[in-house]
């Protein structure tokens, strides 16, 4: 998801719809977690753009994505550190961690890190552009601490939620912490706001039965899958 043209919201496959130019007007990155599809396109986007950079690109995470970016990813074995090259004092990237509820403020924008449970360390983001707010859960499953925080935003515009198995996958959802219909209604009905409510992280293939099945258990809410290339206005 991209904030204005200088944010990424998580890195995965998305990413590369991005042409060189706007891939290199990216400042920050604000990762969700470590899993590949919320990172694989960051190695390919430094070194396609490493050299039309003055300055690093600035990646937000918890310590623990940090650290395995570190171990899994950037160590020469796989990819090139890009935080040493050219060299530690002017690199090509460079790490912030973030902690759930810490806020970061970039330029009047305010993201702040949500809880999320899923089954490595992970948050989802608040963005507050200071006239409305947008909510992504990134990959959770049920919890309720999220919910709480939310239900405090004021002008909450949009929620972007993930579902990412339909209803006969229920115990493969429990087992990766993820959502499925069922329990997607069960966790909507914590939420005390009317915000426009999105799917994200459907299952290719699966993703009309989830979505037939989501109209199923929800009945009090309009809710609409996700789009690429959607734009959104806060």
């Amino acid at each position: 998801m991209l904030l204005d043209r200088d944010v990424l919201i998580d890195a995965g496959t998305g990413a590369g719809d991005l042409s060189l130019s706007e891939l290199s007007e990216i400042d920050h990155v604000f990762l969700t977690h470590s899993h590949l599809d919320h990172v694989t396109s960051i190695p390919f986007m430094l070194d396609s753009t490493a050299y039309m950079r003055d300055r690093p690109l600035t990646i937000y995470a918890l310590a623990e994505t940090i650290n395995s970016l570190r171990q899994h990813i950037f160590n020469w074995i796989i990819w090139p550190d890009f935080s040493q090259i050219p060299n530690e004092q002017h690199p090509y990237m460079r790490y912030k961690a973030i902690t759930p509820g810490e806020t970061v403020m970039l330029n009047g924008r305010a993201i702040t890190p949500l809880p999320a449970n899923h089954v490595i360390p992970a948050v989802g983001f608040h963005l507050d552009s200071g006239e409305s707010s947008l909510v992504f859960t990134g990959d959770t499953t049920v919890q309720d601490d999220f919910w709480s925080l939310v239900n405090e935003i004021g002008k909450l515009k949009y929620l972007i939620i993930e579902t990412a198995f339909p209803n006969a996958e229920k115990d493969l959802a429990i087992l990766s912490r993820h959502l499925c219909p069922s329990m997607l209604a069960d966790e909507l009905k914590k939420l005390k706001l009317k915000p426009e409510i999105y799917i994200t992280h459907l299952k290719p293939g699966e993703d009309e039965i989830t979505m037939q099945e989501i109209s199923g258990c929800v009945r009090n809410l309009t809710i609409k899958k996700l789009l690429n290339g959607q734009v959104f206005e806060i």
